[in-house]
């Protein structure tokens, strides 16, 4: 039994190990390397086979298991026979189809090898979908004729639409430039498939089975006497000390209620119709990295720039980030005037030493130019042949183009310049206000509702996610040493302090649910495109978690504040703010929404695991009781957040094999998650491995395994490359 238990658990490490391996040498070898050596290859299929048997085995030898575990585990070998299935049967390959000529009756498969299909596929149209009024996609659409000897059938294939013919399954993947041809992905997996939605069923039912079972470990421990007596107290008072304002005079730049109006103008930004207002904060946070500048707005930053440029190109507010950008600029602190900049900046070459903040440098000196020249602000539509236009001042209008409707386009600016320069502020609004009402009467329906136009200058209004960061991150940090000196001294802590962090808690979990909204009607989907909205997202989620288990757990205050506070500036550290973009035609699917909302929801849990492994580890030697109720309190998080992870990995296979044609791809998000998922699985396990039963290796094992997380949020889409590093 003994032999039969480690050979099992020396194979999983084996695996792990090995799937580690492959997404370092795909780094550096390639997709097509890892995938015929080692995803495709007869030995990695063995290993999973001969884990698989012997896991089975152990299994069987352990009857006093619960039903709901043998359940469980029956689901990931059959999961796991669905991809052996899949691996012996199924094909994958594309078919590219031109109009107009012969039905194909074969395709490439992955090996470039053709492959005969037992009907024929004809294009007989394609085209592409764009969003209102923009040229932005929204999908591509292949009307396609199936015919064999017996029937003759027409399929519309899609982003997020398949066809199914024969047992082949059809998926838009990409077009040809022309417009003319498309490429389809084929997929032929008359078995596998059905066996593993089969696996992932049961493995639903099993997980669900496993949290409500009486007389399973999960109830047993959330009964546990372990946890009672435990308070959390927090120390209140934080005082926020607020950057100082300058002492010199803001450069001269527009009146806030008027720089308000220009902002309320409609402008063709990152291929959809916004406000003026979110270009104005994009540029404000572009040059000098946060949202506002020496107590301005952003759209008086921006008005600025454009109105008086002669005083503010004096202006140190150019944030310049790498030291070989200063040292070619002269500059000594991080901050440069645009006058600063020279040619010894301009002609530096790519390849030499900090390339990349050297061209982040010159980008920052372009954005000022395209805005002082009037060709960044795209705020006059036309339309042409029914279709709609935007252009800026300075852009080449059509001769097509009415001669009045051209010389507004060309001069209304310019007049708007001179209203300022004279300040006839009254006048400026009117030619403001008439402007609107030409680029309404241009867009028609194209033209965005008031109440999204409205919401997004609220949503711009609220950009101070990194003062809530640091305040959460500082409240959090205090709170824990404070509820670790309540352990240490057997007190539960003031009801008074309890009651304040409850509302920091809840102000947090308003904010966020009122950005987080927001951005979602803006966006006109849920804001989980893209790693700032994900961690917002993770941020709520903790603040969320926290509300409703605050009066359970020890220490869940003080890693909420924690956990929403460090996730929101990592948020903000990658890209302060990124733009509101439409999603990409593959990426509308609910199910994706789905499968980030559950693997986020999972993230926010293992961190509240990992901070539960501190506070244990410096517990550990003085307060042994208090560590062992930590202990308990780590077990009761892991079994929702494995759970979770593993609920949103197969709900993120589904929706892969809806969107592109095969459930698993073994892209390195894709195997880190499941990485993840397979390490934090050992701790669920303390009858076969006791060592997670002392609260020592316990916590320390916790703290350890968020390196997984961290690796498969941060280290893929940073480090690795794949597919999903596109967040």
């Amino acid at each position: 039994m003994k032999l039969l238990k480690r050979t099992t658990f020396a194979l999983l490490a084996a695996v792990l190990c090995v799937l580690t391996a492959a997404t370092i040498v795909e780094k550096e070898l390639g997709t097509p390397f890892v995938a015929r050596h080692i995803y495709q290859s007869p030995a990695f299929v063995a290993l999973w086979f001969v884990l698989a048997l012997l896991a089975a085995a152990y299994l069987l030898r352990h009857r006093a298991l619960r039903p709901a575990t043998w359940l469980l585990h029956l689901a990931l070998l059959v999961i796991l026979g669905g991809a052996f299935v899949t691996w012996l049967t199924g094909r994958q390959g594309t078919l590219h189809l031109r109009l107009g000529e012969a039905p194909a009756a074969v395709y490439l498969d992955s090996d470039g090898q053709e492959q005969p299909l037992p009907f024929t596929v004809a294009l007989e149209r394609f085209y592409i979908e764009y969003y209102p009024g923009t040229r932005a996609p929204l999908d591509f659409v292949s009307c396609v004729t199936l015919a064999d000897e017996e029937q003759s059938r027409s399929e519309t294939i899609a982003m997020n639409r398949i066809a199914r013919y024969r047992g082949y399954r059809f998926y838009q993947s990409s077009y040809d430039s022309d417009g003319a041809g498309t490429r389809l992905s084929v997929a032929h997996d008359p078995w596998g498939i059905a066996i593993t939605y089969t696996g992932y069923l049961l493995l639903l039912v099993a997980m669900a089975a496993q949290l409500i079972d009486r007389q399973g470990t999960f109830r047993r421990l959330l009964h546990s006497r372990a946890l009672r007596g435990i308070g959390l107290g927090i120390v209140a008072g934080l005082a926020t000390v607020l950057p100082a304002q300058a002492a010199e005079p803001a450069p001269p730049t527009l009146p806030r209620e008027h720089a308000s109006r220009l902002g309320e103008l409609c402008i063709y930004y990152n291929q959809r119709i916004c406000p003026l207002s979110t270009l104005a904060r994009d540029f404000t946070v572009k040059l000098c990295g946060k949202s506002s500048y020496r107590g301005l707005t952003p759209e008086q930053v921006l008005s600025g720039w454009l109105f008086y440029y002669d005083e503010w190109k004096q202006e140190p507010m150019i944030k310049i980030k790498s030291r070989e950008a200063r040292r070619l600029l002269g500059i000594e602190g991080r901050y440069a005037r645009l006058t600063d900049f020279n040619r010894a900046l301009r002609d530096y070459r790519p390849g030499q030493t900090d390339d990349r903040g050297v061209n982040e440098a010159n980008e920052k000196f372009n954005l000022v130019a395209m805005l002082c020249t009037g060709s960044l602000l795209q705020i006059y539509p036309y339309r042409l042949n029914d279709t709609l236009h935007w252009v800026s001042q300075v852009d080449v209008l059509p001769r097509e183009l009415p001669y009045e409707q051209a010389l507004f386009i060309g001069q209304s600016m310019n007049y708007v310049n001179e209203l300022v320069a004279q300040r006839d502020y009254t006048t400026l609004s009117q030619v403001l206000a008439k402007i609107g009402q030409y680029q309404q009467k241009c867009c028609g329906e194209a033209y965005p509702s008031a109440t999204r136009l409205q919401a997004e200058l609220l949503y711009n209004r609220l950009g101070h996610s990194l003062v809530v960061a640091i305040l959460l991150i500082v409240a959090g940090a205090a709170a824990f040493v404070y509820a670790c000196r309540c352990i240490t001294r057997g007190r539960a802590g003031s009801t008074s302090i309890r009651r304040m962090l409850w509302v920091g808690i809840l102000l947090g979990f308003v904010y966020l649910s009122a950005t987080l909204s927001l951005r979602g009607y803006i966006a006109g989907h849920w804001p989980l495109a893209n790693g700032f909205e994900t961690m917002q997202f993770m941020a709520w989620c903790a603040l969320g978690v926290t509300l409703l288990s605050h009066r359970r757990f020890i220490l869940i205050m003080p890693f909420g504040y924690l956990v929403s506070g460090l996730a929101m500036l990592v948020a903000m550290m990658g890209e302060s703010n990124p733009q509101i973009t439409p999603l990409m035609p593959v990426l509308t699917s609910p199910l994706l929404s789905v499968h980030v909302v559950l693997v986020m929801l999972a993230y926010t849990l293992l961190a509240f695991v990992m901070f539960n492994g501190l506070a244990g580890l410096v517990l550990y030697r003085n307060h042994r009781r208090s560590s062992e109720q930590l202990q308990t309190v780590g077990r009761i998080l892991l079994y929702p957040a494995v759970f979770t992870l593993a609920a949103g990995i197969f709900v993120g296979a589904v929706w892969a094999n809806i969107s592109w044609g095969r459930y698993w791809g073994w892209d390195p998000k894709e195997v880190w998650a499941l990485i993840t998922w397979l390490v934090y699985a050992l701790a669920l396990h303390p009858d076969s491995l006791p060592r997670f039963r002392h609260p020592l290796f316990f916590h320390a094992f916790c703290v350890a395994a968020f390196f997984c997380v961290l690796i498969t949020y941060f280290g893929v889409n940073f480090l690795l490359g794949g597919m999903h590093s596109y967040a």
